[in-house]
């Protein structure tokens, strides 16, 4: 609850995919409050039902800004709108909650945490995979593999029907090593906290179906200041293949963590939500020899038997969003953290565009 025992009265602008998944777990949570609902098209009344109606809905976000005051305000909409809604919100004395990325462009991220450092309040970028323990874990045991680590990790999505819709809509504005390499390379700062030095990316536009200029599959590698590498691949469509869509793996001079998911890595999961974070084991493989140059030790699994779905891994995002407001949670390494993983991600766009290395 908040410090005056009123729950936080939250505007939710979005109701697509993320969304609807944050405005259920406003629904259920006893510190939030739902004081309306934003979106241009059909969806806001589409997620009002499904919450058992009675909330009220708007088509013009600034209008319902006004009309409902809101403490709190969660963005899901697309990437475009990011960077005006939010400032929007800390003009009106609101915190914010944003799904990544924070803006379209590093300078317009920048902005955002800008107004919510001026306006006092809490701005919360989703980040998902810092509130799943088993990716916690996964940082965590590659922090014990010593240094140079090696990191290699993708997210290809062989997408068809609603998610090609939404594919198609979010590549107006951003290419998917963006958008969904953010997350990756996020994680990435989080294994090494080493400066990230140089980037080097390629693309390919796979259809005609997206704007001239972007690209619908592409692949990066970063290079780090302690002599950690990293790659990341990530494509969008129907003609994406799902052989080895779902890599996450960590190698150090110690051995290698790995990611293992064998249900959702399996055929036709590569374009499913719950999918993309679903780790169902770690496996641990230790380098250590003995004189005969035979393993020491035998690969260990771990399953972490707190395994959230998405649902839950968004309702844990809003409890850190309450928490943030409640308790006066210092966010400063969490919003510089989030531009930092957008200003390394837009640095592989512009190499993708320029066919050059660009360092950092």
């Amino acid at each position: 609850m908040s410090t005056l025992n009123k729950p936080v009265r939250v505007l939710v602008v979005g109701c697509g995919n993320m969304g609807a998944s944050h405005a259920t777990a406003y629904h259920n949570a006893e510190g939030f409050e739902i004081c309306g609902i934003v979106s241009t098209g059909k969806s806001k009344e589409v997620l009002n039902e499904k919450l058992g109606g009675g909330y009220s809905l708007f088509s013009d976000y600034a209008e319902a800004l006004k009309a409902t005051t809101p403490d709190a305000v969660c963005i899901s909409t697309y990437p475009d709108t990011h960077e005006a809604f939010a400032v929007m919100a800390f003009e009106h004395g609101c915190h914010v909650f944003i799904e990544k990325p924070v803006a379209d462009t590093v300078e317009g991220a920048k902005r955002v945490v800008a107004a919510a450092v001026k306006a006092n309040k809490k701005l919360v970028v989703g980040y998902i995979l810092r509130h799943h323990p088993s990716w916690e874990k996964f940082v965590e045991l590659a922090q014990e593999l010593g240094k140079p680590l090696v990191m290699r990790m993708n997210l290809n999505q062989q997408s068809h029907g609603y998610m090609w819709d939404v594919h198609r809509n979010l590549m107006k504005s951003l290419s998917p090593i963006v958008d969904c390499g953010v997350h990756y390379i996020d994680v990435m700062c989080q294994m090494t906290r080493s400066k990230p030095v140089w980037v080097s990316a390629i693309g390919a536009r796979l259809t005609e179906e997206i704007p001239a200029g972007n690209y619908n599959y592409g692949q990066l590698q970063i290079r780090f200041e302690d002599g950690s590498v990293g790659w990341y691949e990530a494509g969008w469509g129907p003609m994406m293949s799902e052989t080895a869509f779902f890599v996450k793996d960590v190698v150090g001079p110690k051995g290698c963590v790995s990611i293992v998911a064998k249900e959702a890595g399996g055929s036709g999961k590569s374009d499913n939500v719950d999918a993309h974070t679903k780790t169902e084991s770690l496996r641990f493989h230790h380098a250590e020899l003995n004189e005969n140059n035979q393993f020491v030790k035998e690969d260990e699994w771990i399953n972490l038997t707190d395994e959230p779905d998405h649902q839950e891994l968004c309702n844990r995002e809003q409890s850190f969003f309450l928490k943030a407001i409640v308790e006066d949670v210092d966010l400063t390494d969490h919003m510089n953290d989030a531009v930092n993983s957008l200003q390394i991600a837009f640095a592989c766009d512009e190499s993708v565009r320029t066919g050059e290395v660009v360092r950092l």
